[in-house]
């Protein structure tokens, strides 16, 4: 999460503080740190190789600091950004790193491929306050010497590969602010001695394999101002204790397995900013409550049991709402509720909840940026409605009973992703696809619908990323302009009329990852150009008119023979051999 990853940040610069260095460095302090250097094969981003020289406090020695009167490393910073692939640090962690006997600061981060376990020797680095070792390939288990560093302030271990429990041990880190195990296999229920963690800011274990109850003694954190159990196996209710959170600004509790309904102490929790419970079991009514939580900007309950009605929300309810998702729970809301179209929100998601009728009149359209009303039964034209969404960035209306004309369809400039699929939507492509498409569009769904004509020209000025536009009346020839979409990473032509042949244009699009022409009237051969697509990972050529050798080579021979059925004459690997006359 982006807010963790700032506070490291600020208190890793506080611990930084430049200081002019005047006492040698030690030797022992030396030779672990070469050590270290040893223990990596293969450094791209070239730190350490500004470690040469006897003094490593001297300044020169990259992401390396000292006491000035002592000359002894307190802090080792080896920091590297995910953004950069090219740059990595490839090795392990050379036990000799546990001599730095005065170190106060250890941050190995984002080196995505030093590996290996954490070597027991850490349990000598006992002025340690900080410990960052996420975003490596570290495995093994989190070892339970870790638990003996009093100091300890700062633990992040996330983004590796770690397994196992959690050690009981980490319970006696008395000092502990900050723990994020997040992004590992972790198994296990949170130890029962975490309950003397009582100084913990931010707790993150999302993304593991964790399992059991949320414990009850979490809502004796009363310093907690983050807590992220996402993506685990948690399962039970959530421990009342938790609504004495009064400093908690961010839950993230999403897909879990916790059930049972909320309670109205919910209210209790006034700092609360942030609030997912998505995709778990949670059910009865949401509470009226939930509406007095002055700070909360962002609320998403989607994906669980919560039933009618919803509570009334009053002028003065949710004041600083900007984001709600309430899609597929059991409601049955038949129209948007009031508050809904007139709050100032910026993201509205309530798919699945049974409205019904004409598309909603908005009081405040120009304030949102993301629009998911999908699987309702909305009907009529929203193409005026779409127009006065100046703002608007996504929009998924798929699943409805919409009917109206492309030609109608005036997007805002800055719509990226459009869905319209599985609607009843009619005319021609060439009504969104043309010179004055907005170079914001990446994503267009409009599968299932009633769309005909040509597929148009692709001029250069295009950035689609994914073109679904399968199971329409499309006819026409596949345009070899086709190779203009060269970020194009998803094509869907499927349950068309579309004829001619494969263009061997097609080949250029090396982002290309799904190809599905499947139930067309293509004919002529499957172009040896799409062997240059080394990242395709599905294609169908299956029910065209197809005839000939498939190119014999990676990917498309190693595709399952269901992708090249109920064609005219197809042969070669993965089909029959073919005759010699057919080659």
């Amino acid at each position: 999460m982006q807010n963790l990853r700032w506070v490291l940040n600020l208190l890793l610069v506080s611990s930084l503080v430049h200081t002019s260095s005047q006492a040698i460095c030690t030797s022992q302090d030396r030779a672990a740190l070469l050590a270290f250097k040893s223990s990596i094969t293969k450094d791209t981003t070239g730190v350490l190789s500004s470690w040469v020289g006897k003094d490593c406090c001297n300044g020169e020695w990259e992401g390396v600091q000292c006491n000035p009167s002592t000359g002894k490393v307190t802090n080792l910073v080896l920091r590297n950004s995910l953004n950069e692939p090219t740059l990595y640090m490839k090795g392990t962690l050379s036990p000799a790193l546990g001599n730095l006997g005065s170190l106060q600061v250890l941050f190995i981060s984002g080196t995505k491929f030093i590996a290996g376990s954490i070597p027991n020797s850490f349990s000598k680095l006992t002025s340690l306050t900080q410990l960052v070792l996420d975003d490596n390939s570290l495995q093994g288990n989190v070892p339970s010497c870790l638990g003996h560093l009093p100091f300890l302030e700062i633990l992040s271990l996330a983004g590796n590969r770690f397994s196992g429990v959690v050690p009981a041990s980490l319970g006696s880190l008395r000092s502990l602010s900050v723990m994020m195990l997040a992004r590992n296999s972790l198994s296990g229920p949170i130890p029962v001695t975490f309950k003397n963690l009582v100084k913990l800011q931010t707790l993150d274990l999302s993304f593991n394999m964790l399992s059991g109850p949320i414990p009850d003694f979490i809502g004796q954190f009363r310093n907690l101002t983050t807590l992220d159990l996402s993506s685990n196996r948690f399962s039970g209710g959530l421990p009342v204790s938790v609504y004495n959170l009064g400093k908690l600004q961010d839950m993230s509790l999403e897909r879990n397995d916790l059930t049972g309904p909320l309670s109205d102490r919910i209210s209790n929790l006034k700092s609360l900013s942030s609030l997912d419970l998505s995709s778990n079991k949670f059910n009865g009514h949401i509470p009226a409550s939930i509406t007095k939580l002055q700070n909360l900007w962002s609320l998403n309950l989607s994906r669980n049991h919560f039933s009618d009605p919803l509570p009334v929300v009053g002028i003065r309810g949710f004041p600083s709402l900007l984001s709600v998702d309430l899609s597929y729970n059991n409601l049955n809301l038949g129209a948007v509720p009031s508050w809904i179209k007139e709050k100032r929100l910026t993201e509205i998601n309530l798919a699945g909840c049974k409205l019904r009728g004409a598309f909603p009149k908005l009081t405040r359209p120009h304030d949102v940026t993301s629009l998911d009303l999908s699987d309702n039964f909305l009907t009529g034209d929203v193409s005026a409605f779409l127009a006065n969404m100046t703002s608007l960035q996504r929009v998924k209306l798929s699943k409805n009973q919409l009917r109206f004309d492309l030609s109608k369809l005036k997007l805002p400039e800055g719509v990226s992703s459009l869905d319209l699929s599985s609607n009843l939507v009619t005319g021609s492509l060439s009504s969104l696809l043309n010179d004055k498409t907005s170079r914001f569009l990446e994503e267009i769904h409009l599968s299932n619908n009633q769309i005909s004509g040509r597929i148009p020209d692709f001029s250069e000025s295009l950035n689609l990323k994914v073109l679904n536009i399968g199971s329409n009346k499309i006819s026409g020839q596949i345009p070899s302009s086709i190779s203009n979409l060269v970020e194009l990473m998803r094509l869907d032509i499927s349950r068309n009329h579309v004829s001619g042949v494969i263009p061997q244009s097609l080949g250029q699009l090396m982002q290309l990852n799904w190809l599905d022409l499947s139930i067309n009237a293509l004919t002529g051969r499957i172009p040896d150009s799409l062997l240059h697509i080394k990242a395709m990972k599905h294609v169908s050529f299956r029910a065209n008119g197809l005839c000939g050798l498939i190119p014999q080579g990676r990917p498309l021979n190693i595709f399952p023979a269901s992708a090249y059925l109920h064609n005219l004459c197809l042969c070669g690997k993965p089909l029959p051999p073919c005759r010699k006359t057919m080659k």
